[in-house]
């Protein structure tokens, strides 16, 4: 078990060295947290608590959030 673990810890993310798993994952990081504020800045203000806690808690690379702020979201 014990392999297991000091293998996983010199193997990198998902057996790749992290610096070749790196290159899409910190843009991926950015890229969601991104979309995550504004819709959740969005759904806060229009008190929309179903959206906020959905948005909050569901991690889905942006796609949820870019639906609620398209579809439902409030226009200024």
């Amino acid at each position: 078990m014990m392999n297991y673990f000091q293998n996983m810890m010199t193997s990198g993310f998902y057996g790749l060295p992290f610096p070749m798993a790196g290159w899409w994952f910190f843009p991926l990081i950015v890229w969601s947290a991104v979309w995550k504020g504004i819709a959740l800045w969005r759904a806060g203000r229009s008190n929309h608590l179903g959206w906020f806690v959905a948005i909050f808690l569901l991690n889905t690379v942006g796609i949820l959030e870019i639906i609620y702020l398209v579809a439902f979201a409030k226009k200024k």
